[in-house]
């Protein structure tokens, strides 16, 4: 099987981990402290709070606003589903904003009417799919004039940039993901960045039970969650980033070898702005239109021939509950209707093969075949 995502684990990301396993500090010591650090200098962010998850990211960053029941939250509706749940937990409302359907981010023109229509939206959630930067311009510049804030799911950018600036860096708080399918990993766990110490403090206190992080003795000063980042993930993590440059480059030379293949096939190849550095989380190529109501038998075709393929990520207001609360439908969002049933995940990881690439390509163009 060639496999759709294979995290870059060796002997050295085992033995960090095994170091601190034996030395009993298991949880918000000192390795934690140095991966925020680090973090924080790759991003150039003034500060990175470490947490479990990236879903605890985006949940922490809105907790940390005040996002509350009867707000509104601006949402990129091509997503995985943590995008809009954390916003549910919090007793605000989602509102989706269509994405344009060569990148999959939020679509500009879309976002501006939805800021027209809609009141009491106190934050923006852009989504940086699969590594390819949002256009945070617009966004930002849209935020500042309707009053709210913006929090960048960046759960698969770290590394990407825009006209040289990180992402995670553009809006109030940024929020990254480290799970097993992410260019670095850290089994799960998150970081939260941010220039805004007050958010920063209250980010830390939440994370931690409500702990005021700057009392010399333990002081609990608001309700918090127990979202800590163990110090044997952030070992991980600190051994990861020590590779991530390596990885990256890997991922791109992959990337751009998709991409020969891919050219004269006329699937299409991931888009991303001009000024855009692309990290690649996933490689999602869109089939043909013609092709996309058997986008679902293609992907089981190829894992038939041992190709493990998937769709890019979720129409969140077509799955089932969101489709239900809101009452949405096809058509609503026809941006996100063309990307979502037209987009395939190839397998992308560092120990992928030239051959196997070919391999893939193959199979692909195979599969398409049987549909036609």
């Amino acid at each position: 099987m060639i496999r759709l995502a294979s995290p870059d684990i060796e002997k050295v990301d085992v033995d960090a981990v095994a170091e601190v396993l034996r030395s009993g500090q298991l949880v918000q010591g000192a390795h934690v402290r140095g991966f925020e650090e680090q973090i924080a200098a790759r991003t150039r962010a003034r500060h990175a709070v470490a947490v479990s998850s990236g879903t605890a990211a985006l949940h922490l960053a809105l907790l940390a606003l005040d996002i509350r029941t009867g707000d509104k939250v601006a949402v990129a509706s091509y997503s995985w589903p943590a995008t809009a749940n954390v916003v549910a937990v919090t007793g605000a409302t989602p509102v989706f904003v269509d994405v344009d359907s060569r990148t999959g981010n939020i679509a500009p023109d879309a976002l501006a009417a939805t800021l027209r229509r809609e009141t009491r939206i106190r934050a923006i959630i852009p989504v940086h799919a699969f590594g390819s930067m949002a256009n945070m311009e617009v966004v930002t510049e849209l935020a500042t004039q309707y009053g709210a804030s913006v929090i960048e799911d960046a759960a698969c950018a770290l590394g990407a940039s825009l006209g040289g600036r990180a992402a995670g860096t553009w809006g109030r708080l940024g929020c990254f993901s480290f799970h097993p399918r992410k260019a670095v990993t850290t089994g799960e766990g998150g970081v939260v960045t941010t220039d805004d110490s007050t958010l920063a403090d209250r980010v830390r206190a939440l994370r931690n039970h409500g702990q005021d992080p700057n009392a010399q003795a333990p002081d609990f000063v608001m309700p918090g969650l127990n979202y800590r980042m163990t110090d044997f993930q952030a070992a991980l993590g600190i051994v990861q980033l020590r590779k991530f440059d390596e990885i990256l480059r890997r991922r791109r030379q992959l990337a751009a070898q998709y991409k020969r293949l891919l050219d004269p096939t006329g699937i299409e190849t991931p888009q991303a702005l001009e000024t855009s550095a692309h990290v690649f989380q996933s490689y999602v190529v869109l089939l043909p239109s013609r092709t996309a109501r058997q986008r679902d038998r293609v992907i089981a075709s190829m894992r038939a021939s041992e190709i493990e393929t998937t769709i890019g990520t979720y129409h969140l207001p077509l799955t089932t509950y969101w489709r239900k609360v809101g009452g949405y439908a096809a058509g609503d969002f026809p941006g996100t209707d063309d990307v979502s049933s037209r987009a395939v995940a190839l397998p992308l990881h560092t120990r992928l093969t030239y051959e196997e690439q070919v391999t893939v390509v193959e199979g692909l163009a195979r599969a398409l075949g049987e549909e036609e």
